[in-house]
């Protein structure tokens, strides 16, 4: 039993050590958004979204929120950022099958549920691929 427990401490220090060696730089939320946003092109700011297409949401802590709808991401960069948590529950309550940025979204903490406070929404910027031009001859 006293072999087991040796082995195993000895093997989480050694996974512990590598994992050290190797781990990449954590990026920014700003660096992730620009990451994300890598080849794409911004379009006219619109008031609204859908809320059927876009189902995936990313929280990039004080930047902004990342709605994906399709290929198309949207960005929107709410009035108060400085509130916008990547560790809250974001609910909205919307009326109809869309967010608009005339919309309040209450935050939530995540492990105790209790209010934390509230976003108003900015414009939502579209950020399509942008076409890649084949080289001629």
């Amino acid at each position: 039993m006293r072999r087991i427990a040796l082995a195993l401490a000895s093997a989480a220090m050694l996974a512990g050590g590598a994992t050290a060696v190797s781990a990449k730089p954590k990026l920014t939320p700003q660096e992730r958004l620009d990451k994300m946003l890598e080849g794409r092109e911004a379009g006219k700011p619109v008031s609204c979204i859908s809320t059927y297409d876009s189902r995936d949401m990313t929280v990039l802590d004080k930047v902004g929120i990342v709605f994906r709808s399709g290929s198309t991401l949207y960005v929107n960069r709410p009035q108060n950022v400085d509130q916008l948590d990547s560790d809250d529950i974001l609910v909205t309550k919307t009326f109809g099958s869309q967010l608009c940025s005339l919309d309040i979204v209450h935050t939530v903490d995540r492990t105790g549920h209790f209010p934390t406070g509230f976003i108003n929404l900015g414009e939502f910027v579209p950020y399509k691929k942008v076409a890649k031009v084949a080289k001629g001859n």
